[in-house]
């Protein structure tokens, strides 16, 4: 049972919950009385503004339509205004452009493409909605004339700024500074930047607008004479400067590399000058039998007295005069190498100025034409130095070909990039240069072979004789023509190959072809050396049977066999020649002492008074009879007699090489000395004339200094 007290505090704390509870109940009541209210307004409110918004709309819907209405009006006025001026500014293009196109574009170009542009919208206009028009004539004219006048335009500024290249920036452009790594490449400027901008920008137009390629051909015209203009000064700038300074070299490179040594020639046929001077005397004097004289060049061991004193002074005159030529003719060829690499550089060159100015698709066809004159005076020029050349080897002047070797090693040394100059050019013209190879091939080739002929056949004539047995001109030419095939015997050996059957095929890769090509001409230029020299040697030793005198004979052919191997040894020829003939050095030593031995046969004439052969037989005190007595005196007078007579005689002949004059010398000198001694010691106390002063003429010492003077013209 639950206390009094609790129950009472429990049911006050119930009353007080339920007052609360009532209390909050009143008050949510009163909330909702005025929520309603609130609501009650706000639909009222809601109520009018729908009512009132509606009234609005149904006044400015009808305003806003009109108004819409009248500014689709405005801008169709609007339109149709700019629509009437842009048509009439058609009419007035005519007016507004007349004094632009009537001044031309120079000095204004983007201000006269500006004015074509508006007549040419005119020209549209006109085509597209009113045909028949008279102003559609008068801008048609206008455009044509504009168009006339920007095609003036670019062959002015072509014609006055497209200049011939000096020949110092062409020199510099096609040398080579061997001692530079990277060779610095010289750009050619055709034509300043502005104006190339301006030829570049017309062209353009006129392609894209004016529906016209015949600027193509001016552009081809007036390029194609500046490439030939500039080769031809090139030209002339060899022929006023190379006679008096050699090979010439730009200046201009070598200022530009002060810490750079001064720049190489390129390698020049040095000799052939020389070469061409004898071949031609040789041809002119020795097959035509004028006149004899050896004419050697200078060669170590060799008296040059020895050589000259054959020339006479109408040879020597005839000599300087041929030097003369053969300047200018060296001049001629070095001029011409030049311009072939000139070429290759200078229609780069156009090529790549071409292609900033002329459509793609007309590149190759614009550059063939354009390279045609310069390419065809080149191919001309060369075709004269074959046809030159042709009539020189009909005259049996071999020198002809060495005018071939430099041109023709330069063309086949740039064959290939001629060949990629003029990629993308017609047939006709690619196959010009190799053509003309072929040709200088064949002719050099011709004259090859009838020079080895010629060497063969030479005629055995007494007059053309050198009279001293020294060298004949036809051993010193046929070695000077060889000497000269060392700085080209890649050349000669293709030209021999190039007339051959058994030429080599292409084999596995490029490189091994070449290897094998090489050296397949390198055995083909050294079997027609020793097929020279063969005819040499069979000809020399047809010759020396001229002479009546074996002696001479045997020094005639001594001094040639000699030479030929002093100049083989000297020019490295030798090792050409060993190639087919490994004992080739060794031949010639053995017949060299095999004519010095038959020579000192000479000398037995002389030595056989001396030996004991018919010598008396006596004893001391015993006192000879006549007839021995004259038997010792006729051995003194055969002595002094054939001394005598051969000193006499070979004192005038000549052994040009000192150290074998000296040997000679020394060892003839050597055998006549000591057999004269032990005769004089045998005579000594032999009693076999009352004036021995008569037969005892010389002394030992004299005999050996008159053997010393032999072959001595001086003496």
């Amino acid at each position: 049972m639950i206390p009094t007290e609790d129950a009472s505090a429990r049911k006050r704390e119930i009353e007080e919950k339920l007052k609360q509870e009532q209390e909050t109940l009143s008050f949510i009541r009163e909330n909702l009385e005025k929520s309603d209210q609130l609501t009650k307004g706000m639909v009222s409110i809601l109520s009018s503004f729908e009512s009132r918004l509606m009234q609005l709309e149904n006044s400015i819907i009808p305003v806003h339509k009109q108004t819409e209405n009248l500014q689709r009006l405005q801008e169709n006025v609007d339109k149709t205004l700019s629509c009437m001026d842009h048509v009439i500014s058609y009419y007035h293009v005519a007016k507004d452009t007349d004094r632009i196109i009537r001044e031309g574009p120079t000095g204004r170009l983007d201000e006269y493409l500006a004015c074509i542009a508006k007549i040419q919208k005119a020209v549209e206009y006109f085509q597209d909605n009113n045909p028949d028009s008279p102003e559609l004539n008068t801008v048609k004219a206008r455009f044509e004339k504009g168009k006339e006048l920007l095609e003036a335009e670019f062959r002015s500024l072509l014609t006055r700024y497209s200049k011939p290249v000096p020949p110092i920036l062409i020199l510099d452009a096609i040398s080579v500074d061997e001692e530079l790594e990277v060779q610095e490449d010289i750009v050619l400027e055709h034509l300043p930047e502005a104006v190339l901008q301006d030829i570049i920008c017309i062209a353009g137009w006129l392609v894209e607008y004016g529906r016209n390629q015949d600027f193509m051909n001016v552009y081809f015209q007036i390029r194609s004479n500046q490439l030939d203009r500039s080769i031809k000064g090139l030209k002339d700038h060899f022929r006023k400067n190379s006679a008096s300074s050699g090979i010439l070299y730009s200046p201009a490179v070598q200022t530009k590399r002060k810490d750079t040594p001064t720049k190489k020639a390129p390698k020049r046929p040095g000799t052939i000058r020389k070469a061409q001077n004898l071949l031609k005397q040789y041809s002119q004097h020795g097959l035509d039998g004028k006149k004899g004289g050896s004419n050697l060049t200078p060669l170590e061991g060799y008296d040059h007295d020895l050589r000259v004193k054959h020339h006479s002074d109408a040879l020597t005159e005839k000599h300087g005069a041929a030097a003369g030529k053969d300047d200018v003719l060296d001049i001629e060829i070095d001029s011409y190498i030049h311009c072939i690499s000139a070429f290759v550089k200078l229609a780069q060159s156009e090529y790549a100025l071409l292609t900033e100015i002329i459509p793609e698709h007309h590149q190759k066809k614009t550059f063939d034409s354009l390279i045609q004159e310069a390419l065809d005076n080149l191919m001309l020029e060369g075709d004269n130095i074959v046809s030159a050349a042709r009539r020189a080897i009909m005259r049996h002047d071999y020198s002809a070909v060495l005018t071939i070797f430099p041109i023709l090693r330069h063309l086949k040394m740039n064959k290939s990039e001629f060949d990629t100059t003029l990629q993308g050019t017609a047939a006709s013209t690619k196959n010009k240069l190799p053509t003309l190879i072929t040709s200088m091939e064949t002719i050099g080739a011709k004259a090859l072979e009838e020079f080895a002929d010629s060497i063969k056949n030479d005629p055995d004539k007494e007059y053309n004789m050198p009279k001293d047995g020294t060298v004949h001109e036809l051993t010193s030419n046929a070695i000077l023509f060889l000497q000269q095939l060392l700085d080209f015997h890649e050349t000669a050996g293709a030209m021999l190959a190039s007339q051959g059957r058994d030429t080599p095929t292409r084999l596995g890769t490029s490189s091994s072809a070449s290897s094998y090509t090489s050296e397949f001409n390198k055995r083909l230029l050294s079997t027609y050396i020793c097929k020279v020299l063969g005819n040499l040697q069979l000809n020399l030793l047809s010759k020396s049977k001229v002479y009546e005198d074996s002696a001479l004979s045997s020094i005639f052919l001594h001094n040639n066999y000699n030479y030929i191997l002093k100049s083989l040894e000297k020019s490295e020829l030798i090792q050409l020649v060993t190639v087919t003939q490994k004992k080739a050095e060794s031949s010639y030593r053995e017949l060299i002492e095999q004519q010095i031995y038959m020579y000192k046969s000479s000398w037995h004439k002389v030595t056989e008074h001396l030996t004991d052969r018919n010598m008396p037989v006596f004893q001391p005190g015993t006192k000879l009879k006549d007839k021995e007595r004259q038997v010792i005196k006729d051995k003194f007078k055969g002595f002094n007699d054939g001394l005598e007579e051969l000193c006499k005689i070979q004192k005038g002949w000549a052994i040009p090489d000192k150290e074998q004059r000296d040997s000679i010398r020394q060892s003839q000198k050597k055998v006549v000395s000591d057999a004269y001694r032990s005769f004089l010691q045998r005579c000594a106390n032999i009693s076999f004339t009352k004036n021995p002063e008569k037969y005892h003429k010389y002394r030992p010492e004299e005999v050996e200094e008159m053997i010393e003077r032999l072959f001595d013209t001086s003496a």
